[in-house]
């Protein structure tokens, strides 16, 4: 029988990766391009998944975080942090098992995410829609 630890940590884990999932949904709604999902678990504590997503401006950077932001509230996802909405060039949503980067190409580029966390595994965003 499992320990109610083990089965609140098999949760949380199911809805941090339901939740990734959903914000990269979103992302591609908005029309955000290269939408990626790292899985950071058993590479760093911090957070369970990234979600790193390109927009084609600032202004389309911070309309998509804004976006998000407000479709996870009506969801009861309130964000803990933010960073970078007033400038559009990288924006960061903290929900904590969840951290979402919404970059300007050029900063997406300059940074690289994926390469400093390529220890970190990809995942594969689920098809959304009636053909899923």
């Amino acid at each position: 029988m499992a320990s109610a630890a083990s089965v609140a940590s098999a949760a949380r884990r199911k809805s941090s990766a339901a939740l990734a999932q959903r914000i990269a949904a979103l992302c591609e709604e908005f029309k955000a391009t290269d939408v990626t999902i790292l899985s950071l678990k058993g590479v760093s504590d911090m957070t369970d998944f990234f979600v790193i997503a390109s927009g084609s401006s600032d202004v389309h950077v911070r309309s998509t975080a804004q976006r998000i932001e407000e479709d996870l509230k009506r969801d009861g996802d309130r964000v803990t942090h933010s960073e970078g909405i007033e400038q559009g060039r990288w924006v960061i949503l903290d929900y904590v098992d969840v951290v979402v980067h919404v970059f300007h190409p050029a900063m997406r580029a300059y940074y690289q995410l994926e390469r400093l966390w390529s220890d970190a595994a990809v995942i594969p965003l689920k098809q959304q829609g009636a053909s899923a």
